[in-house]
């Protein structure tokens, strides 16, 4: 998608298959996150939903998170859907939305990720996913703002996260 200007110009597949249009998130604080259930990361599951839910408690449906299931890293991730969903809300409660099984990277990588791995490249410029539990900050105007590494921890995105939910799109 080259004329992509901003996270809200996407759809990608939901749980189901479904697109989502990116557009139903306009004016919100979206923290994008590629994830996976066999991962030594995958304890960030139980990080970000406290995120999600302390931010929500005080701003509402301002801000929201969204996992990308992804087994382009080790076949970390192998379920179905269905089994990713399950695996979710069974060991760590997540109830910010999970999406569909996503490629990141590489010929078949998201059309999505593409744009945000363009948008803010990794060390060194970068331009691909180096593992499970990247984040990308998406800003009240559809920008990517900002980008953390899989070691980044969850509870360490508040601050910035309230930043760009103080401004205005």
């Amino acid at each position: 998608m080259a004329s992509a200007t901003s996270f809200y110009d996407f759809k990608p597949a939901d749980k189901k298959g479904n697109e989502v249009d990116l557009s139903e998130y306009k004016g919100k604080v979206v923290l994008v996150v590629n994830t996976a259930s066999k991962c030594g990361f995958t304890p960030q599951y139980a990080g970000l939903e406290k995120l999600y839910k302390d931010i929500k408690e005080k701003h509402g449906d301002d801000f929201v998170v969204l996992g990308f299931p992804c087994n382009q890293f080790g076949s970390q991730e192998p379920g179905t859907d269905d089994d990713i969903q399950s695996f979710c809300q069974v060991n760590y409660g997540v109830s910010f939305p999970i999406m569909g099984k996503t490629d990141v990277n590489g010929d078949q990588a998201s059309p999505l990720f593409e744009w945000m791995k363009t948008e803010k490249p990794g060390l060194m410029g970068l331009k691909r996913v180096k593992w499970n539990f990247e984040k990308f900050l998406i800003g009240r105007d559809g920008q990517v703002k900002n980008r953390w590494a899989s070691t980044t921890k969850p509870e360490t995105l508040e601050k910035p996260i309230l930043e760009q939910l103080e401004t205005k799109a």
